[in-house]
């Protein structure tokens, strides 16, 4: 046993040894802080940071990832990427510099170290909430430009004080908190995600909720689908990157043929994320909305699952999400089949134009009867075209 891992067990004898001796010579107030003090130096000897590197192969520019974690978490994750692939190069932690993590991963005292003797561009934060804003500005400030955070219950204001300080530091992207991680099956895993159910494939997953994303990647390993990328966004109400960057990058990427989008009751970034379907995307996306049966003012599971006022309903975001034309599931159990349907669909149909090139004509609505206009028949081309030029020139 490390002599860590002794003073984390001896911080609770300490304190009830403390409060034994308080009747005699000490306060319960001196009791109190002489256990904190034994917890916090539990807290230090156990907190260090890991920094991982990949490429899509050997010729490619070198990314690293560091982790920070607590007690075993990190190096079970740190553990984890290893065998997965994931190419770790150092790591961090105050005041133990100089040393190893399984004899071959270097220790530097602080990212910038690390990021200056490894160029380091990823970083993966496990730190637990009271100190993971520092870890992601301190980050930011070494110049990371992916920074991408585990840890759940970051204090709100903390998070507010980030992407305050984020704002004036654009080069560095933020995912999560309160995410898996990103992975690319068979080139890179960063995050905590079951590596083994992520197959190579074309499909792009982003989600709000870690479990779903790994619901939603069996499914398409089972049906042969496979994935190009998954992205967990992450469930707290103030986070980074949202789901338009992330159907931004899909609908850039010539290796995702179509997009798994999973969102989650409360907040507007799944509205947000329709409307740049709707008008922007050309590659088909299948949706599911999470907690359709939460009652309102009642959190579930993640901080920003949540209805308040009565906005952020899951009728309401099923709502937008099915008028963008995002065919939308009821159950998570549906996922894959609906994704291996549409593909099916867009093989037998011509694929859309975004509304930004698409050219002006007879709306759904127009051309089921409805109250839409027709364009003008110059716009329509065709025999409409040439009777308007025809009539124009009489």
């Amino acid at each position: 046993m490390t002599w860590a891992a002794w003073i984390a067990l001896g911080a609770p004898l300490a304190s009830a040894a403390a409060i034994t001796v308080a009747g005699e010579r000490l306060t319960r107030r001196a009791a109190g802080l002489l256990a904190t003090a034994f917890t916090f130096a539990a807290f230090g000897a156990a907190v260090y940071t890991f920094v991982a590197m990949w490429g899509r192969d050997e010729s490619d520019r070198a990314q690293v990832s560091t982790a920070w974690t607590w007690l075993s978490a990190g190096s079970f994750h740190a553990e984890q990427m290893l065998a997965y692939g994931t190419r770790i190069v150092a790591g961090v932690t105050p005041n133990r510099g100089g040393t190893r993590f399984q004899g071959a991963v270097p220790i530097f005292h602080t990212v910038q170290q690390a990021v200056k003797e490894t160029g380091a561009d990823a970083t993966v934060v496990f730190v637990p909430p009271p100190f993971a804003a520092d870890a992601i500005i301190e980050n930011a400030e070494a110049g990371v430009p992916l920074v991408i955070v585990i840890t759940e219950g970051i204090p709100i204001l903390d998070m507010v004080r980030v992407r305050r300080f984020l704002a004036d530091t654009p080069r560095t992207r933020l995912v999560g908190p309160n995410c898996p991680g990103v992975i690319t099956p068979g080139q890179c895993k960063i995050g905590i995600m079951p590596g083994h159910i992520h197959r190579p494939g074309r499909i792009g997953v982003v989600s709000r909720s870690g479990t779903l994303t790994y619901e939603a990647v069996k499914q398409l390993t089972d049906l042969g689908l496979g994935q190009s990328s998954a992205v967990g966004i992450g469930g707290d109400p103030v986070h980074g990157t949202s789901f338009v960057d992330v159907l931004q990058a899909f609908e850039a990427d010539p290796e995702t043929d179509a997009v798994i989008m999973i969102g989650e009751i409360g907040g507007g970034e799944e509205e947000l994320g329709a409307a740049y379907v709707r008008d922007r995307m050309t590659k088909p996306v299948v949706g599911f909305i999470a907690g359709r049966t939460a009652p309102p003012g009642k959190r579930m599971g993640h901080a920003g699952a949540v209805i308040s006022g009565g906005l952020g309903t899951a009728e309401a975001k099923m709502a937008a999400m099915r008028e963008a034309g995002i065919t939308v599931v009821d159950g998570p159990h549906l996922l894959g089949r609906a994704m291996k349907d549409a593909l099916g669909r867009q093989g037998r149909a011509k694929p859309k134009v975004p509304a930004a090139r698409r050219p002006a004509t007879l709306s759904a609505g127009a051309r089921k009867g409805g109250g839409a206009q027709a364009a003008p028949p110059a716009q329509r081309g065709g025999k409409a075209a040439k009777k308007a030029a025809k009539g124009e020139r009489e």
